[in-house]
């Protein structure tokens, strides 16, 4: 299964499905240290505000100012390079 973005009803958060565990609970906001490296990775996305890992899915919340179109692409490249899809 490949990573799937989803909509959330907070249109600065959306929900990407990894299919396996992630870890967490854990939350992880932009400009602190994360001891996860998958967090670590999305955080560098220019715009992504936090990450939160959780079950087999991770919620990213962008700023407001910020598009999806450029953060979605590479978000699903950094989840499947970290949970690789059948891994």
């Amino acid at each position: 299964m490949s990573v799937t973005p989803e909509p959330t009803p907070n249109p600065n958060a959306m929900k990407f499905t990894v299919g396996r565990p992630v870890g967490g609970p854990a939350t992880f906001s932009a400009g602190s240290d994360a001891d996860n490296p998958a967090a670590a990775d999305l955080l560098v996305i220019e715009g992504v505000d936090s990450v939160f890992l959780t079950a087999d899915f991770v919620t990213i919340t962008k700023s407001p100012d910020t598009r999806w179109d450029s953060i979605t692409a590479r978000a699903q490249e950094v989840l499947e390079g970290h949970f690789p899809p059948g891994g």
